[in-house]
């Protein structure tokens, strides 16, 4: 039997050179044949779905830091939603029962396989077979998780703290409002010294950033993040107008600049890691 093609890229060395560990889970432009034959809408429908072109943002500002970036869309299956999280309106391997608490993304149609967007309603033209899913459980959610899961167990070996920094970006929220979210979670998955170390970036590079508010982060932080044995996790969200031209389709002009923010982070994260490390050696 063919073993299945690995949905991701991984870059960088391995193991890591740098304690800065980077994720775009959403940015994914791989639409398969039987999720484009399953649509009942327009495929652009879909892309919607997409944190679109972040990943020449994250690939532009990357260096020797390992990175993973998911190739596969969204719309096939979300990464930064947990394997529960199977939406019985859609998903016949799904049972309301069967979850704990049906989160409030699940409940809008956003659970492990999107089921509806925003403008256009319901994606698919029937309901979506249990094997199918379980299929793209094990050969994209939990293959993407496990590496994740490896590079950042190395990269605290190595060098005694780990953070991931978990890339994504958003429609604008409107004039005057922030256009970069930072995601932690509330507090509880990276130490607020490299809260305030991205926050720092951001205001010397003149955008406005706002906590939590309204992207706290998701699955991929709640299952990676152990702040107390070392490994942080950060969620960061930019305002799709920041990169993309006025058409909000492809790159931009402005994308080199976004980029350039984004490597500040990067370098700001690894400062405070190394200083952590130095003050936890002294």
């Amino acid at each position: 039997m063919t073993a299945p093609e690995c949905a991701f890229d991984r870059h960088g060395d391995d193991p890591p050179t740098s304690p800065i560990v980077l994720s775009v889970p959403h940015a994914g432009r791989d639409y398969p044949l039987a999720l484009r034959a399953a649509l009942r809408v327009p495929l652009a429908a879909a892309t919607v779905l997409e944190d679109r072109y972040i990943d020449a943002v994250a690939l532009a500002a990357h260096r020797d830091e390992t990175l993973f970036v998911q190739r596969r869309a969204r719309a096939w299956i979300d990464l930064n939603r947990s394997e529960q999280e199977r939406d019985p309106a859609i998903d016949e391997g799904a049972a309301w029962t069967a979850l704990p608490l049906a989160s409030a993304k699940l409940r809008g149609g956003l659970g492990l396989v999107p089921r509806r967007v925003a403008g256009a309603g319901e994606l698919w033209r029937r309901r979506l077979d249990a094997q199918d899913v379980a299929a793209r459980i094990r050969d994209d959610h939990r293959p993407y998780h496990a590496a994740l899961a490896l590079a950042l167990a190395a990269a605290r070996a190595r060098f005694g703290t780990a953070v991931l920094l978990d890339i994504h970006s958003m429609p604008s929220l409107g004039p005057d409002q922030p256009r970069l979210v930072i995601g932690d979670r509330f507090g509880r998955s990276a130490g607020t010294r490299f809260i305030a170390a991205i926050e720092a970036v951001a205001a010397r590079h003149g955008v406005m950033a706002a906590l939590n508010t309204p992207y706290a982060g998701g699955h991929i932080l709640d299952t990676h993040a152990r702040p107390a044995s070392g490994v942080h996790a950060i969620q960061i969200e930019f305002d799709r107008s920041l990169y993309l031209d006025p058409a909000g389709d492809r790159p931009g002009d402005t994308l080199p600049a976004v980029a350039r923010l984004l490597r500040d982070m990067i370098d700001a994260l690894a400062d405070e890691a190394a200083t952590t490390l130095s003050i936890a050696a002294e």
